[in-house]
């Protein structure tokens, strides 16, 4: 009698299990998927409002978002930053401070920013413009919160990251705007 029961039991949480498998095709659990996706865009819609353009460097295999400078978005946790100091790409005087983490990890985005040379390309696109920039010069400074540089009569790019080789010294590159042909 209880080898009867207990099959009857283990067959009762066997179907018990099949239904809500079946419960779970049902269309109002589609719906609800519907719906996720809907809010999803929504989230979408919000992200691309932030966006202001995108950082393109052929030679590191970047082409990163940029976000508007107080999205919560532009934040080097996040993504590629610019920095507050910024002064954008539309200005005649401008300087752009962009900065990411190097190391390991899906948000290291500057790991081979070492490996930059004088004359390298970076493409920047602010606001539906393309700024393109050289690099100037390239070299490691103490990282102690400050970007020591001097401004250059063109507009400037500056880029920065933590030093591959020495945990006290942050890297910087000063690149400067292309002249058009």
């Amino acid at each position: 009698m209880k080898k009867i029961l207990f099959f009857l039991s283990i067959m009762t949480i066997i179907l018990f299990y099949f239904s809500i498998i079946k419960i779970s095709d049902a269309p109002s659990t589609l719906n609800l998927v519907k719906n996720f996706k809907i809010i999803y865009n929504k989230e979408s819609e919000k992200e691309k409002d932030n966006i202001i353009g995108y950082i393109k460097i052929d030679k590191l295999n970047i082409n990163e978002k940029l976000y508007k400078i107080d999205s919560s978005e532009n934040n080097v946790d996040k993504h590629i930053t610019i920095l507050k100091e910024s002064i954008l790409s539309d200005n005649e005087n401008s300087i752009i401070f962009i900065a990411a983490h190097s190391g390991t990890g899906d948000i290291a985005y500057f790991k081979d920013l070492d490996k930059l040379s004088t004359n390298d390309i970076i493409i920047l696109n602010i606001n539906k413009k393309n700024y393109t920039y050289i690099v100037k010069e390239m070299w490691e400074d103490p990282k102690n919160g400050y970007i020591n540089i001097n401004k250059e009569k063109e507009k400037q790019l500056v880029l920065t990251t933590c030093s591959p080789n020495n945990s006290k010294k942050q890297l910087i590159v000063n690149c400067i705007e292309k002249e058009s042909n």
